[in-house]
């Protein structure tokens, strides 16, 4: 059996303003081509199919023509979707009814019967050219906080035990039912130990500093593949060749403009994931830093000169500027603006960073109602711009002081 893994579109994402529609339709139109090339048998989406629970009328009409092309065009192919953390669970299981008619399965509620999770819900039987099921997957959302089960001998259930119980309860059901031929896949969308992010990646950290990364382990041995969403850089877990992120198709901050985007495909052999192929889409719009670290306006304005002229598209590269700020820079967006008109890029964002003192002279709350306002100002600037407030803005502040406590 032939899988390609994938997750984490953002479909709807605005990029610093800048709406990013036709780049995910170049990266859709290149997955129904890789979904035909690779003769896949089955299409895993592990999350984050939306920026957010509420998409736009353009996001969500760009995801069901996608499913409806592809499906058309492979009528046998069978499609599995979970929810993410970005993700309305609710909104992206309503069109079931319909969606199974064309082998799309879609998992974002947790369901109950009895009082007790209906684990049912979330094993999906998948099935060969001859109608027989030969695969089963676990189709595993995004769990939030109580979405798992409290076993009776939990004395304090956390968010890591309580996923961990809902991974072996419903492996333990498919393994009770399952031929011994039958192959066992995963998926989830979730931040497993061992993996890794950027340190300036802010788009996907781990909720509540680390308490809910999930150990590989949760994983049974007897999984042949578990398709990981959440995390957008493309990797392994713990080494563990059969327990991955697909990554994102694009990049969604400029600390990960490096990845290797694109998708998994997986190769389903006597039960166990014979090859594993991570196939690169290359995105249409790049991100570029400049300067890769901050250096002082001057230089920056310079870099920015050599700058391709040209018109803005919507593929037209972004652009991050880095200025290292050793004095105050009032005009510093003008100056850069101007250098920019007439070229090919679309600014993003300007970064501004500070060289801080290196002081270790510390103010106590105590100290706090004996400082004057002017020193303490002039400490603030001086730890801001590593050195001394000018006299004319000593007076001006003086000045406004004054008129403040009048």
């Amino acid at each position: 059996m032939n899988i390609i893994h994938t997750a984490d579109w953002h479909l709807g994402q605005t990029f610093f303003g800048y709406e990013r529609i036709k780049e995910h339709k170049k990266f859709l139109a290149w997955l129904k081509q890789t979904l035909s090339r690779k003769s896949a048998d089955l299409l895993l989406i592990s999350g984050d199919v939306f920026d957010n629970p509420n998409p736009s009328a353009e996001a969500q009409k760009m995801f069901y023509r996608f499913l409806k092309e592809v499906t058309d065009t492979s009528p046998e192919i069978q499609i599995i979707i979970i929810s993410g953390n970005h993700d309305s669970a609710a909104r992206l299981e309503a069109p079931n009814p319909l969606l199974e008619e064309m082998n799309i399965t879609v998992r974002g509620i947790i369901k109950y019967s009895n009082k007790e999770i209906d684990y049912e819900h979330f094993i999906i039987p998948v099935k060969n050219k001859k109608d027989k099921t030969t695969v089963w997957c676990m189709a595993i959302p995004y769990l939030r906080q109580g979405d798992y089960p409290v076993l009776k001998t939990d004395e304090e259930c956390t968010y890591v035990t309580g996923v961990k119980n809902m991974y072996k309860n419903i492996f333990d059901k498919i393994n009770a039912r399952k031929e011994k031929k039958d192959t066992i896949i995963a998926m989830g969308h979730l931040q497993a130990t061992g993996s890794e992010i950027s340190d300036n990646d802010r788009s996907e950290r781990a909720v509540i500093g680390g308490l809910e990364c999930i150990s590989p382990d949760t994983f049974d041995a007897g999984i042949a593949y578990t398709a990981l969403g959440h995390l957008h850089k493309a990797q392994r877990v713990s080494k563990r060749e059969n327990v991955r992120y697909s990554g994102s198709p694009l990049p969604m901050s400029f600390a990960e403009k490096n990845y290797k985007h694109g998708v998994t495909y997986i190769e389903i052999d006597n039960g166990t994931a014979a090859r594993i192929e991570h196939i690169e889409f290359d995105a249409p719009a790049k991100f570029i830093s400049i300067p890769q670290k901050p250096k002082r306006l001057p230089e920056v304005l310079k870099e920015l000169k050599q700058l391709p002229e040209g018109e803005i598209t919507e593929y037209s590269p972004y652009l991050e500027v880095n200025v290292l700020i050793t004095d105050p820079e009032p005009s510093m967006k003008f100056q850069i603006e101007e250098i920019l008109r007439n070229k090919s890029v679309r600014l993003a964002r300007i970064g501004s960073n500070t060289v801080s003192s290196q002081s270790k002279d510390t103010v106590f709350y105590r100290d706090l109602h004996s400082l004057n306002p002017i020193t303490l100002a002039q400490e603030v600037y001086k730890k801001q711009y590593n050195t001394e407030m000018t006299d004319e803005l000593t007076a001006l502040l003086s000045q406004i002081i004054e008129e403040v406590q009048e």
